[in-house]
C-alpha cells in the first residue's frame, strides 16, 4: 500500500514518520519548500531522538528514511490511502479531495485528520464520498497511540473497518467514533482548556498556577503547556469550531485571551511562545 501525507506540518510530519517507521512507502507533500525541508529535519530529529532513548536501532532510521519521498508537486500525489493535515477549513479540505479525485483511482482511500469538522459536509461534495473517512491521530502523532476513527453518513463500513486495521498495522490503538462535533476526545476534553482559559480570565490565579496545580494531581500536562505543545492556534480554531457546531452553546465558548495569543502569533512551542517561553 502506498501513502501519500498532504501537509507536512506538525501532524504531518508525525503521521507519515509512523506510516515510514511501519514499513510503508510514504509521500509526503507541501506547498511550500521550506515546510517541507523542515519536516524531513523533524522527522530525522525524531528518529534520532529515539535511537538515543534506546526505543531505535540506527538501521531502523535508515529504513524508515529510505521509506520517505518528500515532494511540492501536486500531481505526483496518486497513492492507496492519502491522508491530509492540512488548516482546518472545509472549503479548502473539499477542494484538495476533489483535487485529488481527479487523478487518483475510485478505490483510493481519502483521510481526513480534522479535529471537528463533520465528516459528512467534507465527503457530500468529493465524488465516490463513500471512501471519505476520519483518521483522527493526536499530536505528536509519532508517540501518541490513540487514532479515532470516524465515519461520515456516506462512509462504507468496510473501509472504516480497514482503517481501523490499519492504524493498529502500524502500532496505534483506533478506536471507531460517530460523525458527531468533536468526536469523541476533542468534545470530552474541551471543558480542560476552556475551563482553565474561564479560571484565567476570572483571574482565580496565573496559568502558571493552573498548570502546576493540576499536574499535581496526575495530570501529565496542564492545560496551558498542553495548548502549547498542541499549537494554540489549531486549539482555538478547534474551540471555535465546536462553539458554532454547537449552535454557540456558551460551555464551548473561545477565550478572548486565546485569540490575543492567536492574533499576536504566539502559537506556543512552534512559534517559541505561547503562554511559555520556549
Amino acid at each position: 500500500m502506498n501513502i501519500v501525507v498532504v501537509g507536512a506540518g506538525t501532524m504531518g510530519a508525525g503521521i507519515a514518520q509512523v506510516f515510514a517507521q511501519a514499513g510503508f512507502s510514504t509521500l509526503v507533500y507541501d506547498l511550500e519548500t521550506s515546510t517541507v525541508e523542515r519536516a524531513e529535519k523533524g522527522i530525522q530529529k525524531n528518529l534520532n531522538k529515539a535511537v538515543e532513548l534506546g526505543k531505535m536501532a540506527p538501521e531502523q532510521v535508515n529504513a524508515t528514511l529510505n521509506k520517505l519521498r518528500f515532494t511540492t508537486v501536486f500531481h505526483d500525489l496518486v497513492g492507496d490511502f492519502i491522508i491530509e493535515a492540512i488548516v482546518e477549513r472545509l472549503d479548502v479540505k473539499i477542494d484538495l479531495f476533489t483535487r485529488l479525485a481527479s487523478q487518483n483511482s475510485e478505490s483510493t482511500i481519502f483521510a481526513t485528520n480534522t479535529s471537528s469538522i463533520p465528516i459528512t459536509q467534507i465527503a457530500a461534495k468529493v465524488p465516490n464520498p463513500e471512501r471519505v473517512v476520519g483518521v483522527h491521530f493526536f499530536n505528536p502523532a509519532h508517540i501518541m497511540k490513540l487514532v479515532e476513527i470516524i465515519s461520515g453518513a456516506h462512509t462504507s463500513p468496510e473501509l472504516a473497518q480497514a482503517c481501523f486495521d490499519l492504524m493498529k498495522q502500524i502500532g496505534k490503538t483506533p478506536v471507531m467514533a460517530k460523525d458527531a462535533p468533536g468526536f469523541i476526545v476533542n468534545r470530552v476534553a474541551r471543558h480542560y482548556y476552556v475551563e482553565g482559559l474561564k479560571a484565567l480570565e476570572e483571574q482565580v490565579t496565573d496559568h502558571e498556577g493552573i498548570d502546576r496545580l493540576m499536574e499535581n494531581i496526575g495530570f501529565k500536562m496542564g492545560p496551558f503547556r498542553l495548548m502549547d505543545l498542541i499549537g494554540v492556534d489549531t486549539n482555538f480554531s478547534v474551540t471555535s469550531s465546536m462553539f458554532e457546531l454547537f449552535a454557540q452553546d456558551a460551555k464551548f465558548r473561545p477565550s478572548r485571551i486565546q485569540k490575543q495569543k492567536v492574533d499576536a502569533g504566539h502559537h506556543g512551542r512552534k512559534s517559541g511562545k505561547g503562554f511559555y517561553y520556549y
